[in-house]
């Protein structure tokens, strides 16, 4: 099974990532393509970089390159899960895989916005003006190199709202692999 996971910026993509790999999926992300692109161009991994190294490869490549990165390294017929999904050229790469399915995790703004803070990661908006400009940047791609959240949300073939704590979130993820496996 092949788990593409898609959300907004402090939504659970990570915390849903961490339950996948405790259930022993592997686990990868789109941004890991990223990652070790702008390591090979002595780059610092800030979420600036990451967001411009993500326009250079898609435009480079085309538009589901990190996905496809990412397929050449997964084991066929694995459990994984992959974390970053934000266009839907990733979620046509990913499709190959007959055992895919795209989960969309959607959440409240102002419950990300909260969780955001607390979580404190470098790189993160500063203030909540900051928070909506850069999820507004995301939504809509304005070329094939940019991210599409928005279009990329509508291919989901399940949405996970996590507006509670995490073990709601644990128990809808246990709900939808006695659905799914």
């Amino acid at each position: 099974m092949l788990i593409g996971i898609t959300g907004r910026n402090a939504s659970g993509k990570t915390t849903i990532i961490e339950w996948f790999k405790e259930n022993e999926f592997g686990i990868n992300s789109c941004s890991d393509s990223i990652r070790n692109w702008l390591r090979s161009n002595n780059q610092d991994i800030t979420r600036d970089n990451l967001i411009d190294g993500g326009r250079k490869l898609r435009a480079m490549g085309g538009p589901g390159i990190l996905a496809e990165m990412l397929l050449d390294t997964i084991e066929p017929n694995s459990n994984h899960a992959i974390d970053s999904i934000r266009t839907p050229a990733e979620v046509e790469a990913l499709r190959k895989r007959d055992d895919f399915i795209l989960i969309e995790i959607r959440a409240p703004r102002e419950i990300r916005w909260e969780r955001l803070v607390e979580r404190g990661r470098t790189g993160d908006a500063e203030n909540f003006e900051q928070f909506v400009a850069q999820e507004e940047s995301e939504l809509i791609a304005h070329d094939e190199s940019g991210q599409a959240l928005n279009a990329t949300a509508d291919l989901a073939d399940v949405v996970i709202h996590n507006n509670g704590d995490v073990d709601d979130l644990n128990r809808q993820l246990k709900i939808f692999m006695e659905e799914y496996s």
